[in-house]
C-alpha cells in the first residue's frame, strides 16, 4: 500500500480570468480553486472554451485579464516544472511512423514548456512501477501502433504518472475508448487521488461517465455555471434551465459526434 498524507495545499487558483481567441472573448470571469487531491471534471458544450481553460493554466494562452496561480506561481514557472502533468486530446493519436513501445514511450517521462519531450532520467523502477499501474505490464515491449486506443490512452497516463507530476490535467482522454476501458481508466485516475494525493482536472463531454467518476464537476460555458459536488450536477432538464434553453431538444450537443454516449446515459437514468 502506498502511505497517503492528508496534502492542504492548493494546487490552482483561477482569479477573475478572461481570454480572447482571435479577437472574440472565450473565458469570461472565472474564478476557482482546486485543492490537492481533488478529482475534478470540467464540461460544457463544444466551444464553451474548455480546452482555452486549460491552454491558459498551462501558460500557452495569455489572458486579457486575472490571474492564475500553480502552487501559488505563475503558468509555466520553472519552479513547478515537472509538477505538472499534461495528457492532450492528440497523445493517444501518436503518428503511425513512430517506432515505440509502451516502456519507451513511458521512460520519455513528462513535457516541458515547448512541448516537446523532456528528458528528465526516469528510473527504471518508476518506469515498471507506472506501467504496472496503469495495467499494461503484459504489452510494456509492445509498439504503442499495435494498442488498441484504450490501451494507448493508458500509455500516455503511464508516460505522465513516471514523472511523478502531481498535478496531472486530462483534455478528452475518453474519446474513443470503449465503454469497458473507459470505467477502468476513471476508476485508477479515482485512485491515485485518493491514494497518492494526486489532483486531476479532467475535461470531457461525457456527463455520464464524469457524474459516476469524478469527486466535483464545473460546468464551463463562456463563464463558470456550475461548480459543485458531482452528486448534485443538474440533470438534463436542469442544465437546460441553467442554459436558459426551454426545450430540451438539444442535450445531444455534448457528444454529435459520439453517438454512443447518449443512450448510456439514458441507463445510468434506470440504474438510479
Amino acid at each position: 500500500m502506498i502511505e497517503t498524507f492528508a496534502c492542504e495545499e492548493t494546487v490552482l487558483k483561477v482569479q477573475g480570468l478572461y481570454v480572447n481567441r482571435s479577437n472574440k472573448s472565450v473565458l469570461k470571469d472565472i474564478n476557482l480553486e482546486i485543492q490537492c487531491g481533488e478529482f475534478v471534471g470540467l464540461v460544457g458544450p463544444n466551444g464553451s472554451g474548455k480546452s482555452t481553460l486549460l491552454m491558459a493554466i498551462l501558460g500557452i494562452l495569455h489572458s486579457q485579464a486575472g490571474s492564475i496561480e500553480i502552487y501559488s506561481q505563475p503558468p509555466s514557472s520553472n519552479k513547478t516544472f515537472g509538477k505538472v502533468g499534461w495528457v492532450s486530446q492528440a497523445a493517444a493519436s501518436l503518428p503511425p511512423h513512430i517506432r515505440l513501445t509502451v516502456r519507451e514511450l513511458v521512460r520519455l517521462g513528462t513535457l516541458n514548456k515547448k512541448n516537446l519531450f523532456w528528458r528528465k532520467k526516469i528510473s527504471n523502477a518508476r518506469v515498471e512501477r507506472a506501467i504496472e499501474m496503469v495495467g499494461l505490464s503484459h504489452v510494456a515491449d509492445v509498439d504503442v501502433s499495435r494498442l488498441s486506443g484504450g490501451q494507448r490512452q493508458r500509455a500516455v497516463i503511464g508516460r505522465v504518472l513516471a514523472s511523478e507530476a502531481e498535478f496531472i490535467l486530462l483534455d478528452e482522454p475518453l474519446v474513443g475508448i470503449d465503454r469497458e476501458s473507459r470505467n477502468s481508466l476513471l476508476q485508477l485516475l479515482d485512485k491515485l487521488c485518493h491514494e497518492q494525493n494526486k489532483t486531476i482536472f479532467m475535461v470531457s463531454h461525457d456527463l455520464a461517465a464524469i457524474r459516476q467518476t469524478t469527486h466535483r464537476m464545473i460546468y464551463l460555458e463562456e463563464s463558470i455555471q456550475f461548480d459543485g459536488p458531482s452528486d448534485q450536477f443538474p440533470d438534463l432538464t436542469g442544465l437546460a434551465d441553467l442554459r436558459g434553453i426551454k426545450h430540451v431538444h438539444g442535450h445531444d450537443e455534448f457528444d454529435h459526434h459520439n453517438h454512443h454516449h447518449h443512450h448510456h446515459s439514458h441507463e445510468k437514468k434506470e440504474e438510479e
